[in-house]
């Protein structure tokens, strides 16, 4: 019954799931289809320029390389949220890896109590039957019949004594141990506090940058700047400059 509804439960959980995986790379698609447009007027626009930059006076020169700066960057504003989108699903699938390790450890952990409490019945049980067969054997050596040696050095009872809980041998998780599990060692590790990456990020706009991207937290930003924007070392370094 408790294995039918932790199933029942995380089937609810996870019902909207693919609607939202396939809305996610829907909008990684039609990310990825704009941003080859912009690289084709990119291209154009580089054309026309190279052909005509002799007959161009300085301001059309400066206003067609404007134009082509902006195309350059919706390019990089598409690629950043496309890759917002990319960790978007990486944490909505991972959430729901973590809740079914987690029901998976509590369900383990009820089923060990469960097998605890029947051990420790059976126990009580079997104490009970004994004390009921000392009782006779007691009232049959009052008229004359001696008990010889006693119950607690049987062989049966050493070889209970002995032998191991089976409760303590089996499902030793607990649901900590999976909520504390760590990373796998092999996801590559980004920002300055050298974690994985979660949450929204932002990319440095030096392309030398050794880092590359950072946690909103971490650089101490709450939306995400307009223009280039430079990682606390890569600022540094310019100011070296």
């Amino acid at each position: 019954m408790a294995t039918a509804i932790y199933l029942e439960h995380y089937l609810d959980s996870i019902e909207n799931l693919p609607c939202e995986l396939q809305r996610n790379f829907t909008l990684m698609r039609d990310l990825d289809n704009r941003t080859e447009e912009k690289k084709a007027e990119i291209d154009k626009l580089a054309e026309e320029y190279i052909a005509n930059v002799k007959n161009l006076a300085s301001e059309q020169r400066v206003e067609h390389l404007q134009k082509i700066q902006n195309a350059y960057s919706k390019c990089k504003e598409f690629s950043d949220d496309k890759v917002q989108l990319a960790m978007q699903t990486y944490e909505m699938v991972d959430k729901h890896i973590r809740r079914l390790d987690a029901d998976l450890a509590r369900f383990e952990n009820e089923l060990k109590e469960k097998l605890e409490l029947s051990s420790y019945e059976s126990t009580d049980g079997r104490a009970l039957k004994k004390s009921d067969l000392r009782g006779q054997r007691e009232k049959r050596g009052s008229r004359g019949r001696g008990r010889k040696g006693s119950d607690e050095d049987s062989p049966k009872k050493k070889k209970m004594k002995n032998s191991p809980d089976l409760s303590e041998a089996l499902l030793p998780m607990q649901p900590s141990d999976v909520l504390d599990m760590p990373v796998d060692p092999n996801e590559p590790t980004y920002c300055l506090c050298h974690q994985v990456s979660y949450g929204e990020m932002i990319g440095c706009d030096n392309l030398d940058c050794p880092i590359e991207w950072f946690h909103f937290a971490c650089v101490d930003l709450a939306t995400k700047p307009k223009g280039k924007w430079f990682c606390p070392r890569c600022t540094q370094e310019r100011k070296k400059k």
